[in-house]
């Protein structure tokens, strides 16, 4: 599903949002009344950039994806489907959708001023295109020209100094900026990308969501044992886009975990 379909509703959902955070036991033992630990997990992160106006209506959705949606839909669903469907089928499937992310990749490295990396991504589109029957087959891993960070739009324009903006929980999908959302609004519109039907789309999001997930699994420890997995969740999030924002180059604020909390939010985002 294409990311400016949930968005959209996340603005109208958002701006209606309660305003107080909501009490949920399941995210910390402690009562929420002092606020004592949530205050003592934000100054442990202390992530630049963080801007969480709706804070009680994400709280709300944070725990509807991580309580519910992810325990007994997303987990089980990507579990089944890395545990039965053929190895084979699933690099192949994985292969061609990463595929139509290179264009897009293209140009906002151009756009971050890095040409080498997007002449890596032009050279491993139409090498996997051409030779490897429309990416389904990675022939230019096996050329060595391995594959470097995704880039999108939202990156480009933190590269160039626009800010984060409002920070969303958006309910079966997960964590998402202002930025981030009209970033990937702009990159739909690359080909082929802009080709993709709704259902494609959908497609694409639960083809990438199942194998992302099902690979956290071993990591799900590090969340659960967070004071206010929110918090934590939220912060790394935000590190993680600014960390993006540099063209993937080492800043102060990075997390040591933050690979691991971007997959997994993006993973917990994706169901």
């Amino acid at each position: 599903m294409k990311r400016i379909t949930i968005f959209s509703l996340l603005l109208i959902l958002g701006l209606t949002g309660c305003a107080e955070t909501p009490n949920d036991e399941n995210l910390n033992q402690t009562t929420v009344e002092t606020n004592t630990d949530y205050q003592n997990t934000e100054d442990d992160y202390n992530a630049e950039g963080v801007y969480d106006p709706f804070e009680g209506f994400n709280r709300a959705m944070w725990t509807v994806n991580y309580d519910y949606l992810d325990p007994y839909i997303a987990r089980p669903v990507s579990l089944a489907y890395v545990d039965y469907v053929p190895s084979p089928v699933r690099s192949g499937i994985r292969n061609f959708l990463s595929n139509l992310d290179e264009p897009a990749s293209i140009i906002n490295s151009l756009i971050m001023l890095d040409g080498e990396q997007a002449v890596t991504h032009f050279n491993r589109f139409w090498i996997n295109s051409t030779f490897g029957l429309f990416g389904l087959i990675d022939i230019a891993t096996a050329a060595d020209i391995r594959k470097p960070g995704d880039r999108a739009f939202g990156d480009s324009m933190g590269y160039h100094g626009v800010g984060n903006g409002p920070y969303f929980m958006v309910p079966m999908y997960g964590p998402v900026t202002l930025r981030e959302g009209v970033g990937d609004t702009v990159d739909g519109l690359y080909f082929p990308l802009n080709l993709l039907t709704f259902w494609q789309s959908l497609g694409k999001w639960a083809f990438e969501g199942m194998e992302d997930r099902a690979a956290l699994v071993s990591q799900e420890a590090l969340l659960k044992d967070s004071p206010d997995p929110y918090v934590f969740t939220r912060d790394a999030y935000i590190q993680n886009k600014n960390f993006r924002a540099t063209g993937g180059k080492s800043i102060e604020e990075e997390p040591a975990d933050e690979e691991f909390l971007d997959e997994f939010l993006d993973e917990v985002d994706d169901y």
